[in-house]
């Protein structure tokens, strides 16, 4: 028999005032040992649901179950079961990355010498240690970044939840701190993921849900969401600008999968029709309409772009936004 779930969230909904649906009927269900990716648009509900495992918000509909246990009637006892990085950056300032590192592990209940065992170790794998003492105003933005997700993986519980753990972090330090997620699930712990960044999260997560206007859309494995896409190559090209991608996919079509993100077009391509679009994106090329182009494997970045649509940047990155709706 398979061990009990550490969440079950089952058919949650939050519904704000003006009747703004922040979540809808959101379910899904996360085990030890599991990362587990909540990927979508600014806006999707992402942060919501994170803040209603932790009593931070409260559902209007559904369950949370925590560890066998009710969470939305104990949320004291989800904030001692769940470690959480939130959005919005830690207030550091005044103190180190040493001592709030260490002062998080204590609250929440590492022994002393544990907690500074552990904040060694997770400074030194993050590669924050040039910064250990340095008071946390003066740090940047990155630095800060690491010493938040320090600061929730220090002592993470049963349940770990990272929200963009990975905003303002330098490419390097993004490559360490993805294994460290990894590492905390290797461990026994489930981590839940909310993220932007498709790509890296792909190379991390074992299962993951995309969310828009607050739906899940489609869950799953990354094979299993690529479904029939696997065996399909991703023709990415590099127009001059952003109305010539827009003419390029509609030239493309290819059953109007071909979509236009600023100045790239990107089209999934069938295995037996790659000379066909090699050829034609030799033929742009060569009259100046493209710059550059590429064949590759079919991404979830490919997948949650045909679900969602391209991303807006325009809207705002936190969650809470729906409130002043």
């Amino acid at each position: 028999m398979s061990a009990a779930p550490v969440l079950d969230v089952e058919n949650v909904t939050k519904i704000y005032h003006k009747k703004v649906w922040a979540n809808d009927h959101v379910s899904l269900t996360i085990s030890a040992g599991d990362v587990y990716g909540l990927l979508g648009h600014n806006g999707a509900g992402k942060t919501t649901l994170l803040n209603q495992v932790v009593g931070l918000a409260k559902p209007t509909e559904g369950k949370i179950t925590l560890n066998g246990r009710d969470a939305v009637a104990d949320p004291a006892y989800a904030r001692k079961m769940c470690a959480m990085q939130p959005q919005s950056q830690a207030p550091l300032d005044g103190v180190t990355p040493k001592e709030a590192i260490e002062l998080m592990a204590r609250i929440r209940g590492a022994s002393r010498r544990d907690a500074r065992r552990r904040t060694a170790d997770l400074m030194a794998a993050l590669d924050i240690e040039p910064w250990a003492d340095t008071k946390g105003e003066k740090l940047s933005g990155g630095v800060q970044r690491l010493t938040a997700f320090a600061m929730a993986a220090a002592e993470p519980g049963r349940l770990a939840m990272f929200d963009e753990p990975t905003n303002d972090v330098d490419p390097v330090r993004r490559r360490l701190l993805w294994a460290q997620v990894r590492e905390l699930a290797d461990q026994g712990c489930a981590v839940l993921l909310v993220t932007h960044n498709v790509i890296e999260a792909e190379r991390t997560v074992d299962r993951l849900a995309i969310l828009d206007h607050g739906r899940v859309v489609v869950h799953g494995t990354p094979t299993e969401l690529r479904g029939e896409h696997a065996h399909q190559l991703r023709l990415e090209a590099a127009a001059i600008s952003h109305a010539v991608a827009q003419d390029l996919a509609h030239e493309f079509d290819n059953a109007r999968s071909a979509v236009a993100i600023g100045r790239r077009m990107i089209a999934p391509v069938a295995a037996d029709d790659c000379a066909t679009a090699l050829q034609w994106a030799q033929r742009h090329q060569q009259t100046g309409r493209i710059d550059e182009f590429s064949f590759n494997p079919v991404s979830l970045e490919d997948i949650y772009i045909r679900l969602v649509g391209s991303p807006d940047d325009n809207v705002d990155e936190s969650d809470d936004a729906l409130l002043a709706t």
